[in-house]
């Protein structure tokens, strides 16, 4: 357990402020009440099932970058409970090097607001972000990020470098990764199996 700002009790990435609805109902958590071990476990096992539900939503997209051609990465940001951006790879459809499913569910999810600070907002995106995504994060002031599969060529979350979690900048964000990760995975194993196989053909 750790100290949360305003003096609520945090346990693990979750902070007794932040539970929603949901969760206090199951847990029985309220005002003045402390959170036994079998509750904490509940808590985890119920953030497991929302974080998984809203993945299932950034694989969604990733699918609709797979079948225009694109590399298969999909993104969405969740703010109490409901998407507010969504976002697919569209790099070379536009073409745009920043047409990232990251940076795209960003601007829906800032139209959504009418604000460019994302507080209380959830991003979930299949593919660990890269630099450029993880400094839009910072900057769009994102309070939790979760992807699925880590990039290991270049992942800014963790995998090269943790651009979320630096303390010299002015935005620190929570980080949770590995959410359904062999599916994550697995769309982009299969999509880049299929063009070099589609390479070697001609």
């Amino acid at each position: 357990m750790t100290a949360g700002t305003g003096g609520q009790a945090c346990f693990g990435l979750l902070c007794t402020d932040s539970v929603d609805k949901r969760l206090a109902s199951a847990t029985g958590i309220g005002d003045n009440k402390s959170i036994n071990p079998l509750q904490e476990g509940k808590i985890d096992l119920l953030r497991q099932e929302e974080d998984e539900r809203w993945m299932r939503e950034a694989i969604a997209e990733a699918r609709k970058a797979e079948a225009i051609g694109e590399v298969p990465i999909g993104a969405v940001i969740v703010h109490e409970g409901k998407i507010i951006g969504r976002g697919h790879n569209l790099r070379e459809s536009i073409p745009d090097s920043t047409a990232h499913a990251e940076m795209l569910a960003i601007r829906e999810a800032s139209r959504s607001l009418a604000a460019w600070r994302l507080l209380d907002c959830t991003l979930y995106v299949t593919l660990e972000p890269c630099p450029m995504c993880a400094g839009a994060l910072v900057q769009s002031r994102v309070k939790r990020v979760v992807y699925g599969t880590p990039d290991p060529k270049a992942g800014c979350a963790g995998t090269l470098m943790n651009l979320l979690d630096e303390p010299r900048f002015n935005h620190e964000a929570e980080l949770t990764s590995g959410v359904l990760q062999e599916e994550c995975a697995s769309l982009l194993t299969d999509f880049f199996r299929r063009l070099r196989k589609s390479r070697s053909t001609r």
